[in-house]
């Protein structure tokens, strides 16, 4: 996957991605106020496959749901940072959406165009032309994308005949 980054800084939390005075709002709705209140054009401008890169503490804060899906809503292909909420990096990965965790994001700005490889953790900043190394996603979690998050890893399970064990 690649795309563009937009980059933010620490503590980033669940209100800030999905406000809770919109909270009872469609997903679209509130999709819309993501992270307005420090970018008031990201939920305008970001665009499907695009990044979201930050520092520590990504999506602390309560424990809704609704943080990592207005990044889903939005197209939001991954979110890499240095730490998140364990709430929130639960979240994500049920709704589909990497959680990518990196030690340094010094060699990537805002308005970089990376390709992120989540087998490997491999991101190459193809404007920079420099490589840098995330945590590899666990296989675990890795299946939860491939099938779209909890619910469809669900699904998939639906489909598999059931055995009688002796």
């Amino acid at each position: 996957m690649s795309g563009i980054v937009w980059k933010f800084g620490n503590d980033i939390n669940t209100d800030v991605l999905a406000p809770g005075i919109y909270i009872k709002e469609p997903i679209q709705v509130l999709a819309t106020h993501c992270l307005e209140s420090i970018d008031v054009d990201f939920a305008n401008k970001v665009k499907v496959g695009d990044f979201v890169l930050a520092g520590e503490n990504f999506g602390i804060g309560s424990s809704r749901e609704q943080a990592a899906q207005v990044l889903k809503e939005l197209g939001v292909a991954a979110v890499i940072a240095k730490s998140f909420g364990g709430i929130f990096y639960r979240n994500a990965f049920n709704l589909g959406l990497p959680a990518v965790v990196i030690k340094k994001e010094s060699n990537i700005d805002a308005g970089d165009c990376i390709k992120l490889e989540l087998e490997t953790g491999r991101i190459n900043n193809q404007t920079k032309g420099v490589e840098i190394f995330a945590e590899i996603v666990p296989d675990n979690l890795l299946g939860l994308i491939k099938t779209g998050g909890l619910l469809g890893q669900l699904e998939k399970l639906k489909n598999i005949p059931n055995r009688e064990y002796q």
